[in-house]
């Protein structure tokens, strides 16, 4: 599948195994920029001791507004094999990781179901979290079926034209949600433990973005009206403008309390049953929460 790339819906068929690249700048190999325990995701995935996350390089998106664009961007990061991802896997777990982590994993899933298996037969027995920015095909997805047991899907837009702005890509909804469906599919209703750790199923997450709240709006109603019931729902408010967003006069500060407050009443309107509300707070500084890399 290396030979002819497409894994996500770019579709760009370089044969990664030559080193050519696509739009991810991905090769053949594994690049990571960072293996932690992370204790800022939400509350049924990080615990007590962490969430064991490993931070994939590189992105099939080109998001302006990207955290992290550091690695996704930049490509900040190290080269590792199968194996060695296999091993971290491991590590993770030893260490007390309440789950392993993959974040933007879609342009290694190649790589990861290897890892997996070899994890598997080592030992491995935490869930396994595939925390994604959406942007997938379903016949991706549908490869993993079997070795991941959450998924933690960020749904960023439903207008085509703010996709176009802020992430350099087309028909991102029509993708996206498609492949949450296949991933609902897969793993159906949320199991937690008897300490309130997911096991298993979906968390859809939004980022609300500033002035484009009926953004927000869409999509929650077509959780809503499209998602079963028991679908947890994480809509963040730690949005705050870096790399390129501080030059684009629509997304270049934080939300507000008043775009917040009209979010969080139209959840409560929409009756959505499950998930979270991050708390807004007007002068925190969101920075501190992403990773050093």
């Amino acid at each position: 599948m290396l030979e002819q790339c497409m894994l996500c819906p770019h579709n760009c068929k370089v044969n990664r195994l030559n080193g050519e690249i696509g739009r991810c700048k991905c090769n053949d190999k594994i690049k990571i920029a960072l293996v932690s325990l992370h204790k800022f995701e939400e509350p049924c995935i990080s615990g007590k001791n962490g969430s064991g996350t490993i931070f994939f390089s590189n992105c099939n998106l080109k998001c302006m507004f990207c955290q992290n664009y550091e690695i996704s961007h930049l490509g900040k990061g190290y080269e590792i094999s199968t194996e060695q991802l296999a091993q971290i896997f491991i590590e993770q777990q030893e260490r007390g990781a309440h789950n392993i982590n993959l974040v933007t994993p879609t342009m290694y899933v190649i790589q990861i179901i290897e890892a997996i298996k070899i994890a598997k037969s080592n030992g491995l027995n935490i869930p396994i979290i595939y925390n994604t920015n959406s942007y997938e095909n379903i016949e991706t997805i549908k490869m993993l079926k079997g070795y991941i047991d959450v998924y933690l899907p960020d749904i960023k837009y439903y207008s085509n034209d703010l996709c176009k702005r802020y992430s350099k890509v087309n028909n991102y909804f029509e993708n996206a949600s498609s492949a949450i469906k296949e991933m609902y599919n897969q793993v159906g209703a949320p199991e937690f433990d008897e300490n309130g750790m997911i096991k298993k199923g979906v968390i859809i997450r939004h980022l609300i973005l500033p002035n484009f709240i009926q953004n927000s709006k869409n999509i929650l109603k077509w959780i809503k009206q499209n998602m079963p019931e028991d679908v947890f729902v994480s809509v963040m408010a730690q949005y705050f403008p870096t790399y390129k967003a501080m030059q684009d006069e629509k997304i270049n500060r934080k939300i507000s309390k008043k775009e917040y407050s009209i979010i969080e009443d139209y959840i409560y309107m929409l009756d959505l049953k499950n998930g979270y509300l991050q708390d807004f707070i007007e002068d925190e500084n969101e920075q501190q929460y992403v990773p050093d890399f």
